[in-house]
């Protein structure tokens, strides 16, 4: 998706080039627990906006996810070119089926 890709490229440039007020610099200096506890946040809320079932919210909390995890991928040193490779690499087991276990959908 391109518009990943230029997200990420923003990304990689506030960290090269920080800029003051800049809120993807703030989670640069505040380091990598920061980033990952606005991870786990969006996940908890695109949990949430899926289970409420309202598409909206659901795209935000999406995109919210999205712009965490490339700050979180430019922050470790993963380019986004090694999630399109390893992407790709799943892509090819694309009908390897495997048995499932059933679970208790109640618990």
């Amino acid at each position: 998706m391109e518009s990943l890709e230029n997200l990420y490229k923003v990304v990689c440039g506030r960290r090269e080039n920080p800029q003051e007020g800049s809120y993807t610099c703030y989670l640069f200096e505040q380091g990598l627990d920061k980033i990952c506890k606005k991870i786990g946040e969006e996940s908890a809320e695109l949990i949430i906006a899926s289970k409420n079932g309202v598409h909206d919210e659901v795209q935000l909390e999406a995109c919210d996810l999205l712009y965490h995890l490339m700050v979180l991928l430019v922050q470790t040193g993963v380019p986004l070119s090694d999630i399109d490779a390893e992407l790709a690499r799943r892509a090819e087991k694309i009908g390897n089926l495997k048995t499932m276990k059933k679970t208790d959908k109640e618990t």
